[in-house]
């Protein structure tokens, strides 16, 4: 009897703060058993391209996404989107316009470091690649390599945490107004890690709907983030609202210790996000 799929909807390369080139995170992905992965970059498609040509060399299938920064009702929260026109204007316009506010705060974040630290903005674009959507992490990768902490994890819960002198908010659209353009870019709109709260506020229920009434299409339920509580919560939500429910690594290489197929999606499920999307799974 042929195995299931196996299906991983949520990864980073270093197109945004994973540690590995888009060609490298699906040859791991291949390497991992996986039969389908999805690169979801912060806020770009830049990595696409590349991961398309070795999913054809490698047999993967690949879904292109992104994972759009937003907020809603003050609580920041990650937007993935599968299988979207990546030329749609609306989303091509709110990338650039994130992404220049990511590069601004980060700018501000290392000003305020090198007061305390020898860092300068030079040490943080050795760790990027050109076109790379500049955040934290390779904040945190230049403190690592300078010897002033021994891992990312460890600048997240320390240096580089809200509530530090160092830390900068960030801009983000409201999610709401995201999840329309994602649709309207005929991409399929899923809630990252809705329950992570060891990583900050999340938002109540009924924001949850108001985000299904404009078009979110699933949650992202099996992620370690999500606590078994906020597993059995999202559960809850998704059966009364009618979402699908995927599970992903939310794999970064070696910046996060998350690892790919550690959680995967049901490949009715992702039968059902391939029907949606504008844009083509890419497959050999």
């Amino acid at each position: 009897m042929p195995r299931d799929p196996v299906i991983d909807l949520h990864t980073h390369s270093n197109a945004s703060d994973g540690t590995e080139s888009p060609a490298a995170l699906v040859a791991a992905a291949a390497e991992a058993g996986l039969d389908v992965v999805a690169l979801t970059d912060h806020d770009t498609t830049a990595g696409w391209a590349e991961a398309a040509g070795a999913a054809r060399r490698f047999g993967v299938a690949l879904v292109p996404g992104t994972e759009f920064s937003a907020r809603a009702r003050g609580v920041s929260v990650h937007l993935l989107s599968y299988l979207h026109d990546p030329a749609h204007e609306a989303l091509v316009l709110q990338n650039a316009e994130v992404q220049a506010a990511r590069t601004e705060r980060a700018r501000r974040m290392v000003g305020r470091l090198a007061v305390d630290y020898a860092i300068t903005w030079e040490d943080v674009l050795a760790h990027t690649e050109p076109g790379t959507t500049i955040g934290r992490p390779h904040i945190a990768d230049a403190l690592v390599a300078l010897g002033y902490l021994p891992d990312r994890s460890a600048a997240f819960s320390s240096i580089l945490r809200p509530g530090t002198p160092y830390y900068v908010p960030h801009f983000a659209p409201d999610g709401l107004e995201v999840i329309r353009a994602v649709r309207d870019a005929g991409g399929v709109p899923v809630f990252a890690h809705p329950g992570a709260d060891g990583r900050g506020r999340v938002v109540p229920d009924e924001v949850i709907e108001e985000m299904a009434a404009a078009g979110l299409v699933g949650l992202e339920v099996y992620h370690r983030d999500n606590s078994q509580a906020q597993q059995v919560r999202l559960t809850e939500i998704a059966r009364s609202l009618g979402l699908l429910m995927t599970g992903s690594s939310d794999y970064h290489g070696t910046g996060k210790p998350n690892r790919l197929a550690e959680n995967t999606t049901h490949p009715e499920v992702f039968a059902r996000i391939e029907e949606l999307g504008r844009s083509e799974v890419i497959r050999q």
